[in-house]
């Protein structure tokens, strides 16, 4: 099984990014997806989290701005980010929960989030 991440780049303040994580490989079933993100010198944080069956949480520092969703078919989860700061300057990395056929977690290559104008 692997999580392959993509949407990373160089965006301005005010910009938008949408990330996608596609998993892959012998699934049976995946239960909760999430993104995190690490700044250098920081501890990587939870950005957003979503269920099976889409219920969502998000960090206090992305509530408004960013939106993760999911589709299920495609086993692929994604993070529309808007209004970006410098602050959301970061790794962002996918993480899922698969079942192949035990379940286990899996974390995604991470992608570079620069925003900077």
């Amino acid at each position: 099984v692997q999580l392959q991440a993509s949407g990373g780049g160089l965006v301005q303040p005010g910009g938008s990014l949408r990330l996608s994580c596609a998993a892959s490989g012998s699934i049976v079933g995946i239960g909760a997806m999430r993104w995190f993100r690490q700044a250098p010198g920081k501890q990587r944080e939870l950005v957003a989290d979503i269920s099976r069956g889409g219920s969502t949480t998000y960090a206090d520092s992305v509530k408004g701005r960013f939106t993760i969703s999911r589709d299920n078919a495609k086993n692929t989860v994604y993070l529309q980010m808007n209004s970006l700061k410098a602050e959301d300057t970061a790794v962002y990395y996918c993480y899922a929960v698969i079942s192949a056929p035990v379940p286990r977690t899996y974390w995604g290559q991470g992608t570079q989030v620069t925003v900077s104008s």
